[in-house]
């Protein structure tokens, strides 16, 4: 028996409790005294050097009437960070919302096979008074359901407000999976380890935009730092009506939509 099955089998008699505040520090260690040989940095071994995470946190906008559902985004996502190119993961993907006459919604996922959606959408029909674009990501909870489930603090959030997965401690066991509310974490079978949004972690911290954010045509995507005045996901709040799904659960998640349809969840 190697060690990640005898974990999986001690996890069904008790869960770890571990310190979550340091295991960030402990990973920001880890960056900060090395940098990854060629190919992309990955989350866990950035180089951080004078980044301070305390004074930063971040989130999302996402503004509903500019999306175009072109799939751009969850192109340059799978790209940036090596998702596995199955049509059905995905770090971030676009839904298509129907509002038809008779009161119903329905919900397609367009980043699976997009040239099939584009030739499949909805036309001008009577039954159907509108249709949107609905980008859908990790909402990067305040309070994560996610991490209080993970057995070996794999699943950790940092002092910047970001939710992370350490690949090296994941023992693939899918509780986190199961525990988001907003079906944004996947099995990657790559890596055997759950897999989720990052908010292109690696760029942030050396000041670019994620990658979704950067190849957005519209710019429909707002990427910022919500202790900064001069952010532009501060102002992007000022001046709209903001929603945030499924605010009954508490989680506190920091995607903001901006003309967000009720009958979205």
């Amino acid at each position: 028996m190697n060690k990640r099955q005898f974990i999986k089998g001690m996890i069904v008699f008790f869960a770890v409790g571990p310190d979550f505040a340091a295991l960030a520090r402990e990973s920001y260690a880890k960056a900060a005294d090395s940098t990854k040989a060629g190919g992309k940095p990955d989350p866990y071994d950035m180089g951080l050097g004078d980044y301070d995470p305390s004074e930063h946190w971040y989130g999302m906008g996402i503004e509903i009437d500019k999306c175009i559902g072109c799939n751009r985004c969850v192109e340059a996502c799978k790209a940036e960070n090596n998702v596995p190119d199955e049509p059905y993961f995905f770090r971030t993907w676009v839904e298509r919302c129907s509002i038809m006459a008779n009161g119903e919604t329905q919900v397609e996922c367009i980043s699976v096979n997009p040239k099939k959606q584009q030739d499949e959408a909805p036309a001008e029909r009577g039954d159907v008074l509108r249709s949107f674009f609905v980008p859908k990501l990790c909402n990067h909870c305040a309070h994560p359901p996610c991490v209080q489930v993970c057995p070996v603090g794999a699943t950790f959030a940092t002092q910047d407000g970001v939710v992370l997965v350490d690949q090296k401690r994941c023992i693939g066991c899918r509780y986190c999976i199961q525990a988001c509310p907003y079906g944004a974490r996947f099995f990657n079978h790559t890596t055997n380890t759950a897999d989720k949004c990052t908010f292109c972690y690696h760029r942030v911290v050396k000041g670019l935009l994620p990658a979704c954010v950067e190849v957005c045509p519209t710019q429909a995507r707002i990427f910022g730092d919500l202790k900064s005045k001069a952010s532009r996901l501060v102002r992007f709040q000022r001046m709209n009506k903001i929603n945030v799904l499924k605010p009954e659960l508490n989680t506190e998640p920091k995607a903001y939509y901006a003309q967000l349809d009720g009958e979205v969840r």
